[in-house]
Formats: C-alpha cells, sequence, structure tokens
C-alpha cells in the first residue's frame, strides 16, 4: 500500500487555489501626516525657542521682538530638518523642509489677513452699530458730535456710481482689446501688449494726475465722480486687458478649429466659442481690476473733490467715495471720526466681499451650463416648436385631400387567375 501510494502521481495546485492566511489583513496607513512628523515639529519647536531664548538672554544683548520671531523660525527649519534625517535621506529631508516652509509662509499670510480684518472690525464696531451710520450723511454733523450721529451713506453712493461708471468703460475695451490681441496678431498687437504691460504698473497718482490735467485743467471740466471714474478706468484698464489676454490664450486651439470647420467666421467664432469658454476667467479678471480701482484713493483725491453731503449726480459737484472718506476721517483726531473712519473701511471691505461673490454666481458656470431660467426658456420653445410641427404634419395631408390629390394606392393581391409563366400559354406575356 506504501508503495501505491509513493507511486500516485503529485497532484498539481491550480493558481489561485493556495491555502490562503487566516491572519487579518493590515491596512496600509496612505495619509502624508505620521507621528514622527509632528514629533520632529513639536521637537523642533521647543529645541528653537530655546535655543532663541538662550541666545537673547545670555549671550547677546538682544531685545526685538521681530528679531526674536526671525531667529526662532530660522532655528526651527535647521532643528527640524536635523531631527528628520534621523530617520530619511536626503531628498526626503529636502522634501519635507520645503513642505514647512511654504505652508508656514502661507499661514503667515492668511494671519494677515485676518488681522488686518479683525483689526478693522475691532476699531469700527462702535460705529456700525448704529443705523444712522448707514443712512446719514455727515452734512449737519460735526467733529465732536457723538456716533448716534451722522454717516457715511454719500460715500456708500459715490463708491457704487463711481464703480460702475467705471466698469461701464473698462469691462467693454478691456475684452474687445484682449480679443484683439488673440485673433489679430502681428507687429501692432505684440506693441499693444508691450503698452499694457507696461500700465499694470502704472502708479496710481499718475492716473489722477493725468486725468486732472487732461479732464479737469484743459477741458474745464469740474470735480465729480464722473472725473474720478474716468481716473479709476485708467487704473482698471490694464489690469483687465492682461488678466484677459491670459485667459483667452488658454482657450483649446480645436474650439477654433471645429467652429471654422463647421463653417463660422471668425468673429462669430470668438463670439459663441472663444467668450463662453473662457467665461469664467474673464469673470476673475473683471474682479481683480474692480478690486485694483475700488479701493484707490489718490486718483479719487485729485479728481473727485471732498464732500460731506449726498450727491446723486455724478457729472456735477464733488463725490465722496468710501477710501477718500476712509482717509479723511482718520486724519481726525477725535476718536468717533477715527471710529467712523473704520466703519468705512470695513463697509468697503463688505462691498468688495459682496462684488467677488456676485461675479463668482454670474461667471463661475462653467462652458455651456444654463441657468435655470435659460433651461426654462430652452423647454417653453422646444415645446412651441413641437407643437407648430405637429399642426403642420396635420395640416399637409388635409390640404392634400381638398386638393383632390391622392397618392396611387398600394398594389394589393389580384383576384384573377395568375398566368401562366410557360412560353405559348395562353395569359403569358409571349402568348
Amino acid at each position: 500500500m506504501t508503495d501505491l501510494l509513493e507511486k500516485r502521481p503529485a497532484q498539481t495546485v491550480r493558481p489561485g487555489t493556495e491555502a490562503r492566511d487566516e491572519s487579518p489583513e493590515v491596512r496600509r496607513n496612505t495619509s502624508s501626516v505620521h507621528a514622527t512628523d509632528l514629533l520632529a515639529l513639536a521637537g523642533a519647536a521647543v529645541g528653537s525657542l530655546a535655543l532663541t531664548a538662550l541666545l537673547f538672554t545670555w549671550i547677546a544683548p538682544f531685545d526685538s521682538i521681530l528679531g526674536f520671531v526671525v531667529v526662532a523660525y530660522v532655528l526651527f527649519l535647521v532643528v527640524y530638518a536635523v531631527l528628520v534625517s534621523f530617520d530619511e535621506n536626503s531628498v526626503a529631508v529636502r522634501d519635507k523642509v520645503a513642505a514647512v516652509l511654504w505652508q508656514s509662509l502661507a499661514m503667515l499670510l492668511l494671519a494677515s489677513l485676518v488681522l488686518v480684518v479683525v483689526y478693522t472690525l475691532w476699531r469700527g464696531k462702535s460705529a456700525l452699530v448704529h443705523l444712522n451710520f448707514f443712512t446719514e450723511d455727515m452734512s449737519r454733523t460735526g467733529p465732536l458730535q457723538p456716533l448716534t450721529e451722522g454717516g457715511v451713506l454719500h460715500a456708500i453712493v459715490g463708491t457704487l456710481e463711481q464703480i460702475a461708471i467705471s466698469l461701464a468703460i473698462t469691462v467693454p475695451l478691456g475684452l474687445a482689446c484682449a480679443v484683439f490681441l488673440n485673433e489679430v496678431p502681428g507687429r501692432y498687437a505684440r506693441f499693444v501688449r508691450t503698452i499694457v504691460e507696461a500700465m499694470t504698473a502704472l502708479p496710481s497718482i499718475v492716473a489722477g494726475l493725468f486725468i486732472y490735467a487732461t479732464v479737469i485743467l484743459i477741458l474745464g471740466v469740474d470735480k465729480s465722480g464722473s472725473a474720478a471714474a474716468l481716473a479709476l478706468s485708467v487704473m482698471m484698464l490694464p489690469i483687465i486687458i492682461r488678466a484677459s489676454d491670459v485667459v483667452i490664450r488658454l482657450v483649446p486651439g480645436s474650439l477654433r478649429e471645429a467652429s471654422y470647420a463647421l463653417g463660422a467666421s471668425q468673429w462669430r467664432t470668438v463670439w459663441t466659442v472663444v467668450l463662453p469658454t473662457a467665461r469664467s476667467g474673464l469673470t476673475t479678471a473683471v474682479i481683480l481690476g474692480t478690486a485694483r480701482g475700488i479701493g484707490e484713493t489718490s486718483p479719487v483725491l485729485l479728481t473727485s473733490g471732498f464732500a460731506a453731503d449726498l450727491n446723486l449726480n455724478p457729472t456735477t459737484r464733488p463725490q465722496v467715495s468710501l477710501p477718500l472718506a476712509t482717509f479723511e476721517l482718520v486724519r481726525s483726531p477725535q476718536p468717533s471720526m477715527i471710529a467712523r473712519g473704520f466703519g468705512s473701511a470695513a463697509l468697503l471691505m463688505a462691498l468688495v466681499l459682496l462684488l467677488f461673490i456676485v461675479a463668482r454666481v454670474v461667471g463661475g458656470r462653467g462652458p455651456g451650463a444654463l441657468t435655470r431660467s435659460q433651461q426654462h426658456r430652452r423647454v417653453v420653445a422646444s415645446r412651441r416648436d413641437a407643437e407648430r410641427m405637429g399642426k403642420r404634419a396635420r395640416l399637409v395631408p388635409q390640404a392634400a385631400a381638398a386638393a383632390g390629390d391622392f397618392p396611387n394606392p398600394a398594389p394589393g393581391p389580384r383576384s384573377g387567375p395568375e398566368p401562366d409563366a410557360r412560353p405559348g400559354a395562353p395569359g403569358s406575356p409571349s402568348g
């Protein structure tokens, strides 16, 4: 029996039928944050603070807070690199140090932005809590009046009117110039692009002086909101052109080629393909230009003048804006006026945020995406087309019947005998 068992051929094991280990599978950690990294960060922070404190208190007679922070941060990076080098190679060390450096810079920028916003709101909260701050102007309010009197309604209206006029001027001109730079290449387009790039670094005071010299002194126009809007347009126009030019360049050339292949003209392609595809980026370009112009003070100071009353007509008399009102109110030594100035700055930030949200809602849809109202109009138009085509399909047979033009009836089965196909037989073609 043993010999027979030994002579039995060995059974081959098919792939996938091996005995599996019954131990539970260990889940791999795919997170980029590990416990060793956190310990290294904590150790580097503690070590850098200790070394910096030792340097500033015992070794060198330093007492600057900014210097303490800078030295502590540099030592933090050095100590962190040393701790990471114990477990990682040189490539990983450089990667981790670079990641910590960029993330710390991002946190610094975010902290600076939060500090500016919080500080402005904190200094202006005493004026923002009063309703009259939003509904009254400063025509009957003196510097010694309490915060329960007066407001910045005149500055709010002036800012909205001036930025509306500036957008009405810069958006069509900026988009048209950006389309020209991309669709009509040549030496003149390169010259215009060079001028636009140079104007992006134009100081704001120069734009104000240009409008003051040409519009106010030479043409004799009085200081007003419209003159201030022209100065803001000079500041906003190169920003919108440059950003729109970059966005339109990113539109794939295959979309233009497909439109040309269907027989569309160049400007029809620009209007129906290029601009809708780049709509989100163009909206961002307009936002950047608006953010540049809405916070300018120097051009407005030279061209609009200063008024404490409400002026709804931007073409006559001086008209104040929120940046200019903030500048004038903060200069006052009275605490109530300073509080109104910080309240005006807080309103300006809120207005910019509102404009950003509105622009994102309007231009944040993807290429070809329709709003609900547009989809409803498309559905209603499709239903009307279907009803019109159905009526036409019913009217065609009725008109044919009235004219007596009936189609020939289809050949049906014959009632007589079938003809004999044999040659010479009765009924055959040859018979």
